[in-house]
């Protein structure tokens, strides 16, 4: 590990808990990582093991029962959940297993919906720009439900990168798709994250994916099983 001003995302001793009816249930237990800029992190284990609440909670999307996060140099603990949406809208990106494109936008709209949000003048232009990197310049004005599943999934992915993250978190962003589709979506993902220097964190259920990241960890009951931290 480099130094610590090279790190993009930290989390220390990370838990969370929730209680159902069968009394408290630990579905993160103490978990801690760091991630460095630019790298690439698989995030793997059985469903059910704690891989997307990881995601979630390192993103700012949940608060975590115990422990804490610090993503770009700011630690998302004492923030409420408009102050985590600024740092969201500002350091990182999504990519869903389902997508997730509003089906009344068309691709371009979907894509220039976060650069508005926003306030940028020039959100059409860098969406449109966005599109033709991930090969859709001939879809721009298509639907979600024109859009094959492997189309959908590259809207998503340019949506992902319009706002130039710093971070791109990516959730099972294969599982939708049948395996050629799949391969060709983590080929694009992997490039273009070479290409914008984005840093990659990843959750898959896919050995095959998760390998291609320069490092990987596993969960197991809430836990790190194996991986470096």
């Amino acid at each position: 590990m480099n130094a610590q001003s090279s790190l993009v995302l930290s989390a220390d001793k990370l838990s969370k808990t929730v209680t159902g009816p069968d009394g408290s249930l630990t579905i993160l237990d103490e978990v801690s990582l760091s991630v460095e800029e630019g790298s690439s992190l698989a995030i793997v284990g059985v469903s059910g093991s704690g891989k997307t609440t990881l995601l979630g909670l390192l993103a700012g999307l949940d608060r975590p029962s115990s422990g804490s996060v610090i993503l770009g140099g700011q630690k998302l603990d004492p923030l409420d959940e408009e102050a985590r949406a600024r740092v969201r809208r500002r350091m990182v990106g999504f990519v869903f297993q389902s997508f997730h494109l509003l089906p009344a936008l068309n691709a371009e709209e979907n894509v220039m919906l976060p650069l508005e949000l926003e306030g940028l003048a020039d959100a059409r232009q860098r969406a449109a720009q966005a599109l033709a990197d991930v090969g859709l310049s001939a879809r721009l004005h298509h639907y979600p439900h024109q859009l094959s599943g492997g189309e959908q999934q590259r809207v998503a992915i340019a949506r992902a990168f319009v706002h130039r993250p710093k971070l791109l978190f990516a959730d099972e962003p294969t599982g939708n798709l049948d395996q050629r589709t799949g391969a060709a979506i983590s080929d694009l993902l992997f490039s273009l994250n070479r290409e914008h220097a984005t840093t990659l964190v990843m959750v898959s259920h896919d050995q095959s994916l998760a390998s291609r990241c320069q490092r990987s960890l596993r969960l197991s009951d809430g836990r790190i099983v194996t991986g470096d931290s």
